[in-house]
């Protein structure tokens, strides 16, 4: 199990353009506590390279596109996101990696904690591990 899921938000609008709303416990399934983008990212990097333990994140590329690498320790899936009416809802313990970044693309985030250092796995090793723990304990 992945512990994700693709949400399409529904796309607003008339002949002046479009819009997409996104609304804490509606199509944002989480208490929003913190929104980051990332853009600018150079050619050839990959970003993220860790896990959360309790974290939830809707990542949507709202302009642009890139690939999420999602791995639950037993199994990696590759997930583009190109759609800024599509959206990457990530739960749980999942490594994460973006790479493929469109020069143009915007990574927005929506996050269901602040900032803490201590939710992140930044080792694959111990993500593993945790990932052991946690199912010896189910």
């Amino acid at each position: 199990m992945y512990n994700y899921e693709l949400i399409n938000f529904q796309t607003l609008g008339d002949e002046r353009g479009s819009l997409i709303a996104i609304e804490e416990g509606y199509n944002a399934p989480f208490e929003i506590k913190r929104v980051y983008y990332i853009f600018d990212t150079k050619k050839g990097v990959i970003r993220g390279y860790h896990a959360h333990i309790n974290l939830k994140q809707i990542a949507i590329a709202v302009k642009g596109s890139c690939t999420f690498v999602i791995d639950n320790g037993k199994q990696r899936e590759e997930i583009l996101l190109d759609n800024p009416n599509k959206g990457l809802l990530i739960e749980g313990l999942i490594w994460r990696e973006m790479k493929d970044f469109s020069e143009d693309c915007v990574l927005l985030v929506i996050a269901s904690e602040h900032y803490d250092e201590t939710d992140y796995i930044r080792d694959y090793q111990k993500f593993i591990d945790k990932v052991i723990e946690n199912d010896k304990n189910k």
